[in-house]
């Protein structure tokens, strides 16, 4: 099991200086709304790739908004342990951030991902079924870098094609072979990334169908995605052929949108209660929260299965919407992962099944303290 052994915060949101201990594989974080629990999950998730559970402006995260900065964690991994730490720059863009692994200067953030993976539910996540394919298409693309953190290299490769592309139709005079050349790279990264999706979508379905969620209700995913579709029919190399194909001919009708409106980056996730038959979107917000739940478990169980270790798993305010019954199902099945969780509510007595499991801070408003109940 990889754990968190030890988070240390400076001047990090609402905490001028944080040092925090942890010996369990469950942490519970409980107090009054604003008092900085979701900060700290953010905190835990930064010391992964990307940018952290609520995908804000690196500078934001500076308390009062002025860096410096920093986040550091050590880690256990069964095999003499780690440090990781992150903040900003010494100099240099405000929006940039450094990483360390055991002291040493990290140049891209793949070589933090081959050693940890983070997962998370927060209550924005609760409209993943209503907002726009975007959001859950993120979800998606979060827990496929969790298992396979090339995928990260992809996407960024693709997505800065795509921007060449869109701005050079922009401008209304780009030469052909220019446009070939991008459509290319777009072609090549784009069916890897929709391989990627594909796999991890087949591979949650299976182990959601083999009960991989437990008490909780299973979903049935679905990839909405073009690119996805083509490798149902050929091989990967003809799926590419078949994306240039596509982009060459619709280079009139991306440049009069000023956007690429085909490809791997408009793909949606679509989840639908197994049991049920019927779309997420029409189910009670008790049963949205349920299905979330269920797909994050499996996808734990398939990354301990695959790297050897599993994600942490950072729960913010996860026990909301749902009733005694799930609640007790969500803890026994956090008890019985090979991952640390760390969870989040306001009430504190909503945790106490877990009270010989689990650690339990109390967050107090502007105490960055923090007080271990016993």
């Amino acid at each position: 099991m990889l754990q968190l052994t030890r988070l240390r915060l400076t001047r990090f949101r609402s905490y001028p200086a944080a040092d925090l201990r942890f010996s369990t594989p469950l942490i519970v974080f409980s107090g009054p709304n604003g008092a900085g629990k979701t900060n700290l999950l953010e905190a835990i998730s930064l010391l992964a790739p990307g940018r952290g559970l609520r995908g804000a402006r690196i500078s934001e995260v500076a308390m009062d908004a002025a860096p410096p900065w920093a986040v550091s964690g050590s880690f256990d991994d069964g095999s003499g342990g780690f440090e990781v730490g992150t903040g900003s720059l010494e100099e240099g863009s405000a929006e940039r951030r450094a990483f360390r692994l055991d002291g040493e200067k990290l140049r891209t953030q793949a070589e933090l991902a081959e050693r940890v993976a983070a997962v998370w539910i927060t209550p924005q996540m609760d409209r993943l079924f209503q907002e726009s394919a975007g959001g859950r298409r993120r979800f998606l693309d979060r827990l496929a870098m969790a298992l396979e953190p090339h995928l990260a290299r992809e996407v960024t490769a693709y997505e800065s094609a795509m921007a060449g592309r869109n701005r050079l139709l922009g401008q209304g005079r780009a030469e052909a072979a220019w446009l070939a050349g991008l459509e290319d790279a777009m072609a090549r990264h784009g069916i890897a990334i929709a391989a990627s999706r594909r796999a991890l979508v087949a591979r949650l379905n299976t182990a959601l169908e083999g009960g991989a969620a437990g008490a909780f209700p299973a979903a049935i995913l679905t990839l909405q995605c073009p690119a996805a579709k083509l490798l149902d029919t050929m091989p990967a190399l003809a799926a590419e052929d078949a994306l240039r194909a596509s982009w060459a001919s619709s280079r009139a009708r991306d440049a009069a949108a000023g956007a690429t409106l085909s490809g791997p980056h408009r793909a949606d996730l679509l989840f639908t209660h197994a049991a049920k038959g019927i779309a997420a979107g029409l189910c009670s917000t008790g049963e949205q929260k349920a299905l979330l739940v269920s797909t994050v478990l499996a996808h734990a169980g398939l990354i301990a299965a695959a790297r050897g270790f599993a994600p942490l798993l950072l729960l913010d305010e996860v026990a909301a919407h749902l009733d005694a019954e799930r609640r007790s199902a969500l803890f026994r099945a956090l008890s019985a992962l090979p991952a640390q969780s760390f969870l989040t509510g306001t009430d504190a007595e909503v945790f106490s099944p877990l009270s010989r499991l689990a650690e339990h801070w109390r967050v107090a408003p502007g105490d960055a303290r923090l007080t271990p109940l016993p």
